[in-house]
This record gives structure tokens, C-alpha cells and sequence, in this order.
């Protein structure tokens, strides 16, 4: 299945600053479509808080268009999401976006919208999805939320659910790329680190007889009666799968463990002998 067109939408925003970090959380979830509708500042998308905004994004600014009307930013699109915190008493059905991604990816939206599907008839999959967004004072218009398909709400605590309008951009994208993966277009966890390289049991074996010695030299270990210690040890490191750099630390221990050994050895052979009247 081809993942539809994603496009986001704004419509009569306000503040320059948001339609910035807009910008900004759609790139980081790989979004790039932004549309503003009747934005307050016609110069919105080179203004200096949008660009600041942005903190990085402005290649997302760059491409975003400004259109009069609502219908013009609407081209190419077939499923419409709007974005309301406040269920309508008449309109779309109200769904958290994750429930209803999932439903419109598996294609069960129409039998649970009441319109049940013909037998042998499949649900086209939207060719374009838009996310809309009202003003940020206001929210959306009812005549723009009745011309959705569905109205998003974001749960939230009962008592608070307000939310800054870059915030649910972020929650909305993020969820509808999770529901994206399950179609092999979702994002891995980039590692900070490469992948550890193990040591091998020859360089496990090579640090646990430096300890075995440094662990005689310091009065630890019994060589005439070892008993398990060592085999303990060998154990507790295997658990751990040790790297090459870490099993460099712990020969480095083994050698401080043994110069110290040595040392106290030579302080005790040159103390003056104290003899008691």
C-alpha cells in the first residue's frame, strides 16, 4: 500500500512564531507539505520569529504555500482530519489519532462510520491526507470541521486540554508516523554509538590471568587453594560480554593492583626495624 500524501494545514493563524515551530515539527516526524490559509502576516514565512522559530526547518518554510481559502489548499486531497478539542454536537465522528489511523490504515472506517461496505467492495485507500488546524485563539470554524472526515482530539487531562498549536502538530505527526511504520515508511532509533565490538574469549581469557596474579600479588587469592573464585569470575564476565576497550580497564586495575603490591612490598623491606626495650 502507498502511503498517502501527507499535508498539514493552518488556517487563520496568528502568530508567526508558531507557524515556525509548525515547521519544525514536521520535519522532524518527515513532513514537508504545510499550507497557511489567510495567515494574520502575509510575510509570515520569512519573518524573523518564524525563521528563529523554525531552528533549522526553513527548508519546510521554504516550500509551504499561503492561499486565500480553505478549498485551495485542499487539492489533491481526500481525506481531511480537522483538529478539535471540543466534540460538535453535529458532524464528523470525534477519534484519538491514533485509533482512527489505525482503523483508516486497516481500512475499518466504514462499517464503524455506519456505512457498512457493499460485499466484494474494498475501501480505496486515501490518495491524500490533511490535518487542519484552527486559529490559535479560536480553534476551527464548524463549517470547515463539517467538511472533515473526522475530527481528531488528542486526549488529554479532563481538566486541561489546552495545547499550543506546534504541540499537536508534533502529537498528530508523530502518531500518524507510527501508524505509517506499520507499512515499513516509520523512523528507527538512531543509536548515539556504534554497536559494541566484544571481546574474544582469548582476550577474556588473557585479562582474567592478569587478575588471577594481581589477585595473589595482593593477598586476595590463595594460589595453592583457588578454590571457585575463578571460575566465578570467568562466569560473572561472560555474563557481562565485556568489550575490548573495557577489558583494557580492567588490565589496567590488574597492573595498578600489582604496583601497589609491590610498592607496599618495598616500603615494608626498607622500614627501619623497631626494637623494643
Amino acid at each position: 500500500m502507498a502511503i498517502p500524501r501527507t499535508r498539514f494545514i493552518l488556517i487563520d493563524t496568528s502568530h508567526a512564531g508558531n507557524v515556525g515551530a509548525v515547521a519544525r515539527a514536521m520535519k522532524v516526524m518527515g513532513f514537508d507539505d504545510l499550507v497557511l490559509v489567510n495567515p494574520r502576516w502575509p510575510d509570515v514565512l520569512t519573518r524573523t520569529e518564524a525563521i528563529e522559530r523554525a531552528s533549522g526547518a526553513t527548508d519546510v518554510l521554504a516550500r509551504a504555500r499561503i492561499v486565500p481559502t480553505l478549498d485551495e489548499a485542499l487539492g489533491g486531497m481526500t481525506h481531511l482530519c480537522a483538529t478539535a478539542m471540543t466534540p460538535r454536537d453535529f458532524g464528523p465522528p470525534t477519534r484519538a489519532p491514533r485509533d482512527h489511523f489505525r482503523m483508516l490504515l486497516k481500512k475499518e472506517l466504514p462499517a464503524l462510520d455506519g456505512r457498512a461496505l457493499k460485499p466484494g467492495l474494498a475501501l480505496n485507500a486515501p490518495e491524500g491526507i490533511a490535518f487542519l488546524f484552527g486559529s490559535e485563539r479560536y480553534g476551527m470554524k464548524n463549517e470547515d470541521v463539517y467538511r472533515c472526515h473526522v475530527a481528531l482530539s488528542i486526549p488529554t487531562h479532563p481538566d486541561y486540554g489546552s495545547l499550543n498549536i506546534a504541540a499537536a502538530v508534533q502529537l498528530i505527526a508523530y502518531d500518524w508516523r507510527q501508524a505509517l511504520s506499520v507499512l515499513g515508511h516509520g523512523f528507527d532509533v538512531q543509536p548515539a554509538t556504534a554497536a559494541p565490538q566484544h571481546a574474544d574469549a582469548a582476550q577474556v581469557a588473557g585479562m582474567l590471568a592478569h587478575w588471577q596474579q594481581a589477585l595473589v600479588d595482593i593477598g586476595f587469592l590463595d594460589p595453592a587453594a583457588p578454590k571457585k573464585l575463578m571460575p566465578r569470575l570467568q562466569q560473572l564476565f561472560n555474563r557481562a560480554q565485556p568489550t575490548a576497550e573495557e577489558i583494557h580497564i580492567l588490565r589496567g586495575i590488574a597492573k595498578a593492583m600489582q604496583g601497589a603490591a609491590a610498592a607496599h612490598a618495598t616500603s615494608a623491606d626498607t622500614a627501619p626495624a623497631v626494637h623494643k626495650r
